[in-house]
């Protein structure tokens, strides 16, 4: 970690290379399990949440994906010094509530309520970040905070595919706004539109918004502690992380 990047008074520990992957790999084999269930109870595959969106939706998600994370960047970014980060738990409480109140009405609150959900999202995986021992504040880790919404989202079962994602490592000042529109969003769209139909299904919108939330939470702050933890033991144990991501694939195969 270079020093602007890592955040001040944070302890450097000893690591067990192999013990560490083996945690951070169990972790990432199960951060899709709470969406799986919610998929379960509710009676809904995979492979038909998109396709039950109306036909405006689908065509608009892009769109509305783009507004929601620009919108989250600026409002994750500035109040990183009027509230103070929340343990994982309450992150997902309050994404559950959030849900709960976009699922009540349909479309419309749902679309409503998608760039808060996602600023909270954010936030979560900032602090994360903060976490072990990065500082959000810096361009290199805002990047990777944005690049973790850019996993698979917790409704698929391939999670193989995110690993290229934990192999990439650049700065938001590289590509900036263009990068987020380009490269970030068309891979959030359509997991973003996963949430909308789930939470849309008719009668138990309320409580579907709620669990799904729950489930994006759950696991993209599952992903945010696999990411910065690979980051933190690259450098504090002195590790390619190339090598790394080798051993993850190996404990994954």
């Amino acid at each position: 970690m270079t020093q602007t990047e890592i955040l001040p008074d944070v302890p450097v520990r000893e690591f067990d290379v192999d013990a560490e992957l083996d945690a951070l790999a169990k972790r990432y084999s199960g951060a899709s399990g709470v969406g799986m269930k919610v998929l379960g109870v509710l009676g809904m595959p995979v492979s038909g949440l998109l396709k039950s969106l109306p036909n405006d939706v689908q065509d608009g998600l892009g769109s509305a994906t783009e507004v929601a994370l620009m919108q989250a960047v600026k409002w994750a970014d500035g109040s990183r010094g009027v509230i103070k980060d929340q343990p994982d738990w309450v992150n997902a409480s309050i994404t559950a509530a959030l849900g709960a109140a976009g699922g009540v009405g349909g479309v419309t609150s749902s679309l409503a309520e998608l760039p808060i959900t996602v600023t909270v999202l954010l936030r979560a995986i900032q602090g994360v970040g903060a976490q072990y021992g990065f500082d959000p504040s810096h361009e290199s880790v805002r990047f990777d905070c944005v690049r973790v919404l850019a996993a698979n989202g917790p409704f698929e079962e391939d999670r193989g595919a995110d690993l290229a994602m934990l192999e990439q490592r650049a700065g938001l000042a590289v590509g900036g706004t263009k990068w987020i529109t380009n490269v970030i969003v068309p891979r959030l769209a359509p997991v973003l539109g996963q949430k909308l139909a789930a939470q849309m299904v008719p009668v138990i919108g309320a409580a579907a918004g709620a669990a799904t939330n729950y489930a994006y939470t759950s696991y993209y702050q599952d992903i945010a502690h696999v990411h910065f933890g690979l980051r933190q033991l690259a450098v504090e144990a002195d590790v390619s992380p190339q090598v790394l991501v080798d051993g993850m694939r190996r404990r994954l195969s």
